[in-house]
């Protein structure tokens, strides 16, 4: 099959780190680059893709494209967006969509409008941490599930200075980390209907300390799960990545990414053991003193684009359905509500 014709809206952290990259190991072809600061970046990693320096110049040569991937500041998602979807070429949007529900709402129902050319890059639904732990829920080894917890800790006393820790409308742990903590466990355990937030700015104008209690609306069996999710960059000690409690034992992943923890110790201790052609582990199947390792899930980021592509081809369904940006976007304009007041909010129609 021939690659896709990819333009990308910014080559930054995610433009250059993530996008390209991925687009890279699929056998996708970046042809056109939206920035103004590293032309040179672009040209030595795609010879003879073009350079612009905004989306409308992008924009200019529409049949030259499959796909525009949007990789700017989050701040200017929608105006990026909307002006793709308008000259009727599919998107694919860095995580969040847009600031509020509001805006991620209409940018959707444009989307509709002009043929339904739209996804959202929640990346992490493809972690082979939330693979395996899917994996473990539909083979019902935890049994009915009460307790859902997951940490993005790290330790930055001296925080970057760019726009995500700058920008105290578009940037901010609530909506970087928060976005994929919430896509996470709504993927996981359905919809929210009720959200309790501490959000905090310890070290940067934007939040950077974020706690989010969310209530799942009830399953078949009338029991609600409830998530707590946290985001940090200034936890010296950062806590197990995932922790999961139910009725016949609990999953726990103790590390993530490689971000340093005390807990790394158990998996270390686990790969040493490891006889050579051995499956690696994800993470625990704990049941008090018991502790048995969990084969990682096959799968990766990469798969996105696959899906993309798929999606693209009339040959599988859109990888992420946009309406569940905006879902997750009303989960996190609730948090900040609940932060600002102090009090639960209740979601609606969940």
């Amino acid at each position: 099959m021939e690659p896709l014709r990819v333009g990308l809206v910014g080559y930054g952290g995610a433009g250059r780190g993530i996008h390209a990259r991925l687009l890279r190991e699929t056998g996708h072809r970046v042809v056109a680059a939206v920035t103004r600061a590293r032309g040179d970046d672009v040209r030595a990693d795609w010879p003879g893709a073009r350079v612009v320096p905004d989306v409308a110049a992008l924009l200019d040569d529409v049949d030259a494209l499959d796909l525009v991937v949007v990789a700017s500041p989050t701040g200017d998602h929608v105006a990026h967006t909307r002006a793709v979807l308008e000259a009727d070429v599919p998107v694919l949007v860095d995580k969040p969509l847009a600031t509020t529900t509001a805006d991620a709402t209409a940018l959707v129902e444009l989307a509709e409008r002009r043929g339904g050319r739209l996804t959202v890059f929640q990346n992490r639904r493809w972690d082979p941490e939330q693979l395996t732990l899917r994996a473990l829920l539909d083979a019902g080894a935890l049994g009915r599930v009460h307790r859902f917890e997951r940490r993005w800790e790290r330790y930055r006393p001296e925080p970057a200075h760019r726009w995500k820790e700058q920008d105290t409308a578009a940037g901010g742990l609530l909506l970087d980390l928060g976005a994929h903590l919430v896509d996470s466990a709504v993927q996981l355990f359905g919809p929210v209907r009720r959200v309790h937030a501490e959000l905090r700015a310890l070290t940067t104008p934007a939040v950077d300390d974020v706690f989010l209690a969310v209530e799942h609306a009830p399953g078949a069996d009338g029991l609600a799960v409830v998530s707590h999710l946290q985001a940090g960059g200034l936890v010296g000690a950062p806590g197990p990545r995932t922790r999961v409690l139910g009725e016949r034992g609990a999953y726990l992943v103790t590390s993530f990414e490689g971000e340093p923890t005390p807990f790394a110790v158990l998996d270390d201790a686990e790969d040493a053991g490891r006889a050579a052609g051995d499956p690696p582990h994800e993470g625990w199947l704990v049941r008090g003193a018991e502790r048995t390792p969990v084969p990682r899930a096959p799968g990766g980021h990469a798969d996105v684009y696959r899906a993309v592509a798929r999606w693209l081809r009339g040959e599988g369904p859109v990888p992420v359905d946009p309406w569940d940006a905006v879902r997750t976007a009303r989960v996190l304009d609730a948090a900040v509500r609940s932060a600002a007041d102090g009090v639960p909010v209740v979601l609606d129609h969940a």
